[in-house]
């Protein structure tokens, strides 16, 4: 995540993780700022107030894209809506793990976060994506699903998958973007393998539409679909052994996306002070009445003492930068920022991490706010959350499965709401 304040200033936790940490391979890289940290810590120690103020904390908010060009996955973007720009784009998340547990629908992209960590090679290039199913009422059901202990098969409609790269791979050029408009991918691109068929290519707009069963190209390689959301970006479409035949038809993308938005970062501000009007939010898309109405309506749903003393802690972190979607720290000692005492985690809630044993580790959580930019009405069975965590292998381990699956964790305004 990135974000460039009016005055030419920039939050370094992230800044220097996404753009400034890919640098000429002749020079020496000294930079170790770092917004991740090392070991296991207490992340649900509920009297640890002090210490967690000293805990730094990256904010991520949502703006329109400027450049056409600015979220593709060679410049390795965190973004929120629209499709996933895929960090791998041949090995994609498949099958089951696609669909919601609960009812199995497609699940739909919520977000993805460029988080690169310097520590080890493999994770040089990071990015970890969260999808969820857009019914309440499995999200409802979600609740009593995430509660489950680790040997029991959990049914999950909200899923996070975590990708990483080396600097040297096949896909991404090692020097860094120039952010222009002019960076390519490098290698063979994004859905080119050998042996496939396809029916046709509909080319819309910036998108393209593929189907499978009939061969349309010749050649060794030809195009792979996206089992997720059946459609490929334009200019992902670089390599093929022959020029593929574009079949213009009318036909349209999917309709199953939010509005695309480009996430940028700032560094949250320090207590009692506010955020600058240069910084870059002067022109916020979310007004200032629509973030009281988001805690009056939070609080309205909150019935215990314990509740809106959490909420009150909420509300003062959360006023210092109203119009924040994201909150990421990966530091040892951080944990989230919850909305409300009931329906948190303990330590032994968190599973393992399915690849290697480890610990996993709280990385970020996905505030309501994003609910707004998104256009999502306030109604009974509208999608709602008070907050969704993200917690992931402490060691970032590596594997042969190009995107795995770690763990999220929502809190729902009202967690004595019953299963329909």
């Amino acid at each position: 995540m990135s974000k460039e304040s009016g005055n030419g200033t920039t939050g370094d936790s992230l800044e220097k993780l996404r753009a400034l940490q890919i640098t000429s391979l002749e020079e020496e890289e000294d930079d170790e700022d770092q917004v991740n940290g090392e070991g296991s810590g207490n992340f649900f120690d509920e009297d640890d107030d002090e210490e967690e103020e000293q805990v730094p904390v990256t904010l991520g908010f949502v703006e329109k894209p400027k450049k056409r060009w600015s979220l593709l996955r060679q410049l390795f973007p965190s973004k929120a809506g629209g499709s996933p720009a895929w960090l791998d784009p041949i090995d994609l998340p498949s099958g089951r793990s696609c669909l919601c547990d609960i009812c199995g629908e497609p699940l739909q992209f919520l977000l993805q976060v460029y988080a690169p960590l310097s520590e080890k090679d493999s994770t040089f290039h990071r990015s970890l994506y969260i999808f969820m199913c857009q019914s309440m009422g499995c999200l409802l059901r979600d609740q009593h699903e995430q509660w489950k202990r680790q040997q029991e098969k959990a049914s999950r409609s909200v899923k996070v998958f975590r990708c990483q790269l080396a600097r040297l791979n096949p896909y991404y050029s090692s020097e860094p973007p120039r952010r222009d408009g002019t960076d390519k991918p490098s290698g063979i691109g994004v859905g080119v393998v050998p042996g496939k068929e396809i029916k046709f290519v509909a080319v819309v707009e910036k998108h393209v539409i593929a189907q499978t069963n009939t061969r349309l190209c010749t050649g060794s390689q030809v195009i792979k679909l996206n089992v997720y959301t059946r459609e490929f970006l334009l200019s992902h479409l670089i390599v093929a052994p022959l020029p593929v035949r574009r079949i213009y038809k009318k036909a349209t993308a999917s309709n199953s996306t939010w509005p695309e938005y480009e996430i940028l970062n700032e560094d949250e501000p320090e207590l009692d002070t506010e955020m600058s009007e240069d910084s870059g939010h002067a022109n916020a898309l979310v007004p200032d009445s629509h973030a009281d109405e988001t805690v009056k309506s939070l609080l309205d749903k909150f019935e215990g003492d314990p509740d809106r003393k959490s909420l009150a802690s909420f509300q003062e972190r959360m006023a210092r930068a109203p119009e924040q979607v994201l909150r990421y720290c990966r530091f040892v000692r951080a944990k989230p920022l919850w909305p409300m005492s009931s329906g948190r985690p303990s330590e032994t809630d968190i599973p393992k991490c399915t690849h290697c044993g480890g610990s996993r580790n709280f990385e970020f959580q996905i505030l309501p706010q994003l609910l707004y930019y998104f256009g999502v009405k306030n109604e009974v069975d509208s999608i709602d959350w008070a907050t969704i965590v993200v917690y992931s292998c402490e060691a970032s381990c590596e594997g042969s499965r190009a995107y795995k699956e770690e763990f999220v964790w929502v809190q729902l305004a009202s967690q004595s709401s019953t299963v329909p």
